[in-house]
């Protein structure tokens, strides 16, 4: 089977700023329990997903293009750009803003715990 990738415009993600476009590759259905959510994900410049614990799973960001800006689990910021890996470990917090001038792009996995 061959589909396209549906797109799903979220505003104010986790009492973030602005529009996040979620391009979604896997639906949860399609996941076969192992996971919620796997989408690229685009932050335009000033957009961002506020901070938020997740409970239950992890959510590790793969950075493709743009930078930013990532919040992890003790409030450290830390600049992040193309090829960078953000980790967040099951019951952690975490948050990402697109500081710059062009759109943040990344690949988001929701996975269930083990």
């Amino acid at each position: 089977m061959v589909r396209r990738e549906t797109l799903t415009v979220r505003h104010e993600v986790h009492g973030g700023k602005g529009d996040v476009y979620m391009y979604g590759v896997l639906m949860p259905e399609e996941m076969m329990g192992h996971g919620t959510l796997y989408s690229r994900v685009v932050l335009p410049p000033g957009s961002s997903i506020g901070y938020h614990t997740h409970t239950g799973n992890t959510e590790p960001y793969y950075i493709l293009q743009g930078e930013g800006i990532f919040t992890g689990p003790d409030g450290t910021k830390t600049e992040v750009k193309a090829g960078d890996v953000c980790l967040i470990a099951c019951g952690e917090s975490h948050g990402i803003e697109n500081t710059g001038s062009d759109n943040l792009e990344m690949m988001a996995l929701i996975l269930n715990e083990a």
